[in-house]
């Protein structure tokens, strides 16, 4: 191998091979419930609750409010009540949730803080003050609560993807080279040359180049494989990527 970066293929050459996903298992299973479907749903909710909770909040809810109204939301979401909004032709489940989520908060925002308020159920497990710590470092701005929450679903799932990725990597023993290469990952700027992080890893200049653009390719698999479990069809994931990164616009 020289070294030179990899072609950009389209992502949907890798996409269409992936097998069923967490939200093409739920949406098979429609209005019913089957232990699958649930435990699907369930790891799809568990890591993206945050999206959600920031929604709340720029809603105007106070804190305490928020966090029982996104265990509330996801209780009910859990067990099947808002899954016919889902559109099986056009089913992505970033849009699945805010649909759902603004039918709870205008329909039963009362009654909901009313039930829940000091006692909700913890369905998803987040503590209200990881929420808030994480909230308060949000940037001051004056977007709609709908585009906060496209931003923090993009900063979510791009997180789930390095994560992921960190940990193949430390898997195989190569904990120490995904640190040092992990500001390379889907090319964003960064201060470090190859020469430099040739000389902290005692690698060579090429090696590092090389080391670079399997890096790339492994994180654009593992992106694809994130997204496609979020959306119906395996054909969405090039529109899912590009909107991922439209929202940083």
């Amino acid at each position: 191998m020289d070294g030179s970066e990899p072609s950009r293929t389209p992502l949907s050459a890798t996409s269409a091979s992936f097998p069923t996903t967490q939200w093409s298992v739920v949406l098979a299973a429609g209005l019913g419930s089957t232990p699958a479907a649930e435990e699907a749903m369930g790891q799809l909710c568990r890591k993206y609750w945050y999206p959600l909770y920031v929604y709340v909040r720029r809603r105007g809810c106070q804190p305490e409010d928020a966090a029982d109204l996104t265990q509330e939301f996801f209780a009910r979401l859990l067990e099947k009540k808002y899954l016919g909004l889902a559109d099986p032709q056009r089913g992505r489940f970033r849009s699945f949730l805010l649909t759902s989520l603004r039918c709870f908060l205008d329909d039963e925002w009362g009654r909901a803080r009313t039930i829940t308020r000091g006692g909700g159920r913890r369905i998803i497990p987040f503590e209200l003050e990881q929420a808030e710590d994480r909230y308060r470092r949000e940037p001051a701005d004056d977007l709609t609560p709908e585009i906060v929450y496209e931003r923090r679903w993009a900063v979510t799932l791009l997180s789930e993807v390095m994560d992921l990725l960190h940990r193949q990597y430390a898997a195989a023993g190569k904990d120490a080279l995904f640190e040092a290469l992990q500001t390379f990952a889907w090319g964003a700027d960064t201060s470090l040359s190859y020469a430099d992080v040739a000389v902290q890893l005692a690698m060579t200049e090429g090696a590092v180049k090389t080391a670079v653009y399997r890096l790339r390719g492994r994180y654009r698999q593992v992106l694809c494989g994130e997204i496609a479990q979020t959306v119906a069809d395996p054909a969405d994931v090039d529109d899912e990527v590009r909107r991922l990164f439209a929202v940083f616009g």
